[in-house]
Order: C-alpha cells, then sequence, then structure tokens
C-alpha cells in the first residue's frame, strides 16, 4: 500500500451514501488522498455486502470493488445517541456525501442547511435518482431502471430484437463521476473564497442517464431525432460497427476518410474509396447494408486476429472482442497497472494518474464496523 500523499491529503469525508454512485464518488476522493469515513447502519451495512455471487473470504466482490481507501464506521441514526455522533463528524467533515431518499437527512437533523449551520465551510453531496423535485424526490431509483427511463436502454441492442441494458452499471458510474467533479469544484471554489465557504452539490441518476446518452441525446435536441436501436452499428459514422471474420467477430472503428482509404487498400479493394456510395461518411451511412455485405464477405477470408493485424498495421483502428479477463490482460500488456494487491487482494488501480501528488491505495475495503471504537473515541472527545 502506497505512504504518499496524495492530491487531497487533509481532507475529510463524511461518506453516508450506499450502493455505487456515491460510494464510487467517495472511493475516487480516497484513491486522490482524503480520510473517507464510511458510515453504515449496523445491522448489514452497505447494501452491496450482500450483493453476490461471486463471494471471496472477504465478502461480495461487488462491495470489495467500490469501497477501498475508506474506514468503516457504524451508526444507527435511528438512536439519539449515534445521531449525535453522526452530526459532530459532519461537522468536522470537509465534504459530506449521502444519498438517501429526499427528506431522511433532514429527519435525521443532517440536512445541508443545519449541517452547514454549524461548519460553513462543508461542501454537502446529495445523489438523488431523480432530483428533488415534487412528485420526483419519492421515486427510488437503481441503475437498471435509470437505463430503462433515461432512455439508454432503447438505443441499446439490435434493431429488431429487445432494448438491452449494458453490462455493467454505468449511470450509477456517470453520476458517481459527475459527484466527484462537482464535489472537487466546490473545493476549489472554498479555496478561493476569502470566507472559506462551502456550498451544496446535487447529482441526479436521471441527468446523468441523460448525460450519459452522448450524440444520441443531442440528436434529440438539435434535430428532434427519437434514436433507435441498431445492434453494434453507429448512427452517424460508418463503418464503425462489428464485422465477422472467418472465425469470429471483431470491431472496426473508421472514423475519417483517411482511415476509409486505408481501410480499403487493407482489404484489397482501393476502388471503393471513389465509389460515389462511399467516398463520404454521409454516403457511407446511407448505404451501410452495402457496404456492410462488402466489408462481411472480404473479412471472411481470414481470422479475426489476422484481420486485426493487417488493420492496425495499415492505421486502421480494429481490435478483437475480449472477455474481461483478456481486458486486464491486455492492459497489463501494454503496461497500464490496471490492478495491484492490497492486503490479498487484487483491486482495481485508480485510473487517474498524476505525476507529483499520485493516486494510492491506501486502505483495503473495510470490514463493517472496523473503525468503530477508534471513531467513536475521536468523536467523542472535544474538538
Amino acid at each position: 500500500m502506497s505512504t504518499a500523499a496524495g492530491a487531497l491529503s487533509g481532507i475529510l469525508v463524511a461518506d453516508f451514501s450506499r450502493v455505487l454512485a456515491g460510494p464510487i464518488a467517495a472511493m475516487t476522493l480516497g484513491d486522490l488522498g482524503a480520510d473517507v469515513i464510511k458510515v453504515e447502519r449496523p445491522d448489514g451495512g452497505d447494501d452491496t455486502r450482500g450483493w453476490g455471487p461471486p463471494w471471496i473470504a472477504q465478502g461480495s466482490t461487488y462491495y470489495l470493488g467500490l469501497n477501498r481507501n475508506k474506514r468503516s464506521l457504524t451508526l444507527d441514526l435511528r438512536d439519539a445517541g449515534d445521531r449525535e455522533l453522526a452530526f459532530r463528524l459532519a461537522a468536522r467533515a470537509d465534504v459530506v456525501l449521502e444519498s438517501f431518499r429526499v427528506g431522511t437527512m433532514g429527519r435525521f437533523g443532517l440536512d445541508y442547511e443545519t449541517v452547514a449551520a454549524a461548519n460553513p465551510g462543508v461542501v454537502y453531496c446529495s445523489v438523488t435518482a431523480f432530483g428533488t423535485a415534487p412528485g420526483a424526490a419519492e421515486r427510488p431509483g437503481y441503475d437498471l431502471l435509470l437505463q430503462a427511463m433515461g432512455g439508454l436502454m432503447s438505443v441499446t441492442g439490435e434493431e429488431d430484437g429487445d432494448p438491452l441494458k449494458v453490462g455493467a452499471a454505468v449511470i450509477d458510474l456517470v453520476c458517481g463521476l459527475y459527484a466527484t467533479v462537482g464535489v472537487l469544484s466546490a473545493l476549489r471554489a472554498r479555496d478561493a473564497d476569502p470566507e472559506r465557504r462551502g456550498q451544496r452539490v446535487g447529482v441526479s441518476l436521471m441527468m446523468a442517464a441523460l448525460a450519459a446518452l452522448l450524440n444520441q441525446g443531442s440528436a434529440h435536441l438539435l434535430a428532434g431525432a427519437v434514436p433507435g436501436r441498431l445492434g453494434n452499428r453507429h448512427p452517424s459514422i460508418a463503418p464503425y460497427a462489428t464485422y465477422h471474420a472467418a472465425d469470429e467477430p471483431f470491431a472496426l472503428a473508421v472514423g475519417s476518410e483517411g482511415i476509409f482509404r486505408r481501410l480499403c487498400a487493407a482489404i484489397g479493394r482501393p476502388e471503393m474509396a471513389e465509389d460515389e456510395r462511399y467516398s463520404s461518411n454521409a454516403a457511407r451511412r446511407e448505404h451501410i447494408d452495402e457496404l456492410d455485405a462488402v466489408l462481411d464477405a472480404a473479412f471472411a477470408s481470414r481470422p479475426a486476429a489476422e484481420w486485426v493485424a493487417v488493420l492496425t498495421d495499415a492505421g486502421v483502428p480494429a481490435g478483437p472482442i475480449n472477455d474481461v479477463g483478456q481486458a486486464f490482460a491486455l492492459a497489463r500488456e501494454l503496461g497500464l497497472e490496471p490492478d495491484l494487491e492490497v492486503d490479498g487482494l487484487r483491486l482495481l488501480s485508480s485510473p487517474v494518474r498524476l505525476s507529483r501528488t499520485p493516486a494510492s491505495i491506501r486502505r483495503p475495503p473495510p470490514a463493517l464496523g472496523a473503525d468503530d471504537a477508534e471513531l467513536r473515541q475521536w468523536l467523542s472527545a472535544p474538538e
């Protein structure tokens, strides 16, 4: 475990969040050097502690993947004494993160207004499902619901098949990263404020879902389009999809006219670049069925690995469809150091690489209440 001081060294985070979006924001802050105290209910803790399989000796791999660089404090917020300790923690924290339903923290006397009255410098980040407006605040939300209700499932899957969710909780991830950006921005604004005032940060899974639509969302807002499912095809770029080689499919991403010309030469069809059906991206997208038929016929002559090698050598972006194990192996082969061992656990490395104040993993994910004695004593003592 690294002992190097991180960019957020000295920042105290009180993490009242659970499941994914809030915890990944807190974990990212922890990777960057913050001291994160994860507040959990005594009767089971974070819901993800019970989410499996897979399980290992230390518990659920789901929980373990989201909660490194934290200390665990169990508090029953229905208990007056524990609520007082929770308030003391929030009053000492630089950052408070919470993902309860709207109004819950207020019932415990831990809402932004109450905490900020005692701690004007606090950056208080609330993660909600659908926002705080009447009618939205009461709606619970999980990633699957937001992929469905936020539009992502409508553009995922085969054209003639059912809508599909993405194979990982991408809306929670995007929301957690936006929460991190909001917290860091508020900390920067506090540093620049002579009075060192904090502020409230609000993020929602619904807005994260809309942001995650990217070009699909802008197509609707700017052109009135309502995109549908296209399988692995791209709505605006061609060829940009998976294609079938002699043995298995592989991915091909042609994002410029120069790349298309190199592709045509690599498959032995240089004249295609001059064909009016394919001479521009707009034309290729209009004639996508004809183009895909030509490419699939060409690629059927050799195995995928050979095509990937040929196309890569020609400067055409192409790659195999790796499983998760192969993806990690590739990252190691490329020198990216995607994982490391901490107390016998193989954990994902931080994707953020800073040259002077590096991100680091200093603590493994904590067992439930692992730091209760130390933290209760600290919170009970006068400042």
